[in-house]
């Protein structure tokens, strides 16, 4: 059979790292192929080489059995190669239809863009509204109208990159079948994602990279998880020694905080109440745009317009606080944004460690440059961060597992009192996931009160102690971890918690 895509020799070099070294890889219609490899391996790369973004230093490219040079996504697109980027690549100031419409044939009015939008979001379960502005939507809702936007070229090739991170696992079943309907009618599909358990259900092929160059190729449904990790990353990941403890005081509490949303296209919040307690991770679940970044910027401060007495932290009233007051009562915030909200791209890692720690300012305002790229430096060392220019890397130029490592490091190494953080391990490997979600048991063991608001679910389940679900702008009663089933609460992402509970209600009385 000729190959959809075949590559041969593909190589290309930056200053710092070479990030794609003679790579070959084979692609057949109708396979769905995965590429793993962790944070920094060259899937990035190696996935904007194939959709035209970046050019190859060597090797050749042939398509459909033709030799072809691809200069640019737009040739791309006319080829029928679709990709949805892991960083966005949509206008902030445009709508969803009109971003989409950017990248189709110009024949089809804006009216019709809307109108297929809403029809192939009806199909693959994904709530997309068309005529919402990009700069109104979560990360969560901008990767649905990214996929939204790729399927609706009926590709030749789909290139996806982390596609499930937003959905529940009902959705997550969903697009598992139109990706295998998609497949059977031909369609080739490159499938990134460091969820093991999904690749190993859905592919039946699999690269894998690292450090640039291929180190294995597999039927990953015939691998395991461990077998997977230690191709990509040379070891198995640790295991996380996740153990009841007694939790302290109570350090956060939200007292029915209601709050009308501020765009027409938000979530309003609607008398939230919840208690967090020293020496616990409560875990936040839900479909993104359910009123999560409505909750984070309140928490954070962003958003000063609570009522007061509806925000307490160690019993002192913050609902009217700003940011920089809750950090020194000890709260502190990773956003679920990392490009433009955790780190500013164009600055060096040791500048965007300035954003939330002020050790290095001194008197007057002076910088302590030598102590700020030592705080850095220790910074990439502990996280295993990949930088090549170290602490003066900027931070537009890391992979964005990286990135992420290095922003959840910033606030972990605060030794906040309160950690709220979104999407810790968004885009993470397998062994920096498992870091991370270490540092997090960690923290919390030491006394930290954390909230961690994550659509992971199977993240939420291996570090937290209770689980609450939000939906609609409301938050459901936390119930323990050893109560919660995947079932129960991916049930709950939809609002149901109510009619269980009367339900259940029922069933007591009635016995």
């Amino acid at each position: 059979m000729t190959a959809r895509l075949e590559l041969a020799g593909i190589s290309k070099q930056y200053p710092a790292v070479k990030a794609n070294d003679d790579i070959a890889l084979r692609v057949e219609p109708g396979q769905i192929h995965a590429v793993l490899g962790e944070n920094g391996a060259g899937k990035s790369t190696l996935m904007k080489i194939i959709y035209g973004a970046v050019q190859p230093d060597a090797g050749r490219i042939r398509w459909n059995g033709q030799e072809v040079v691809i200069r640019s996504p737009a040739q791309a697109r006319a080829l029928g190669i679709s990709m949805v980027y892991q960083h966005f690549s949509l206008f902030d100031t445009l709508s969803a239809a009109e971003n989409v419409w950017l990248g189709l044939d110009k024949s089809v009015s804006l009216a019709e863009v809307r109108e297929r939008i809403r029809a192939v979001a009806e199909t693959y379960g994904l709530d997309v509204d068309p005529e919402r502005p990009v700069l109104s939507l979560s990360v969560g809702e901008r990767q649905r109208v990214e996929i939204v936007r790729a399927l609706l070229t009926k590709p030749q090739l789909l290139i996806l990159d982390e596609p499930t991170s937003v959905l529940t696992p009902q959705a997550v079943e969903r697009l598992f079948m139109i990706l295998r309907q998609l497949a059977s009618e031909g369609c080739a599909i490159l499938y990134i994602s460091h969820k093991l358990d999904e690749i190993r259900a859905l592919c039946k092929n699999c690269t894998v990279l690292r450090a640039g160059r291929v180190t294995g190729e597999v039927d990953p449904s015939s691998q395991s998880n461990a077998q997977l990790s230690r191709l990509m990353i040379g070891a198995e990941p640790p295991r996380l020694r996740h153990e009841p403890r007694p939790v302290g005081a109570l350090a956060l509490e939200l007292k029915r905080l209601s709050l009308e949303k501020t765009s027409p296209f938000g979530t309003s919040l609607q008398a939230l109440s919840l208690r967090l307690n020293a020496g616990e991770i409560l875990g936040v679940a839900g479909v993104s745009g359910n009123g999560q970044q409505e909750l984070l910027a309140a928490l954070s401060g962003e958003d000063p317009r609570a009522p007061r007495g509806s925000l307490l932290l160690f019993g002192q009233d913050i609902a009217r606080a700003g940011a920089r007051r809750r950090r020194r009562l000890g709260l502190h915030f990773v956003p679920e944004e990392r490009l433009g909200r955790g780190a500013v791209p164009t600055l060096s890692l040791a500048q965007n460690t300035l954003l939330t720690r002020t050790e290095a300012v001194k008197a007057g305002g002076f910088v302590a440059t030598g102590q700020l790229r030592r705080m850095a430096e220790d910074l990439i060392a502990r996280f295993g961060v990949k930088a090549g220019a170290g602490a003066q890397a900027a931070a537009k130029s890391l992979s964005g597992g990286n990135l992420q490592k290095f922003i959840v490091g910033r606030e972990i190494a605060a030794n906040p009192k309160v950690l709220v953080i979104a999407q810790p391990t968004w885009g993470v490997d397998v062994g920096a996931a498992a870091q991370i979600r270490g540092e997090l048991l960690k923290l919390r063991d030491a006394g930290c009160a954390l909230l961690v608001v994550s659509e992971e679910l199977d993240e939420l389940f291996e570090i937290s102690d209770r689980l609450v679900v939000m939906a609609k702008g409301r938050l459901s009663p936390a119930v323990p971890v050893a109560e919660a089933t995947v079932e129960r609460i991916g049930e709950w992402m939809s609002g149901l918690w109510e009619e269980q509970g009367s339900a259940q209600e029922a069933a007591r009385a009635e016995a």
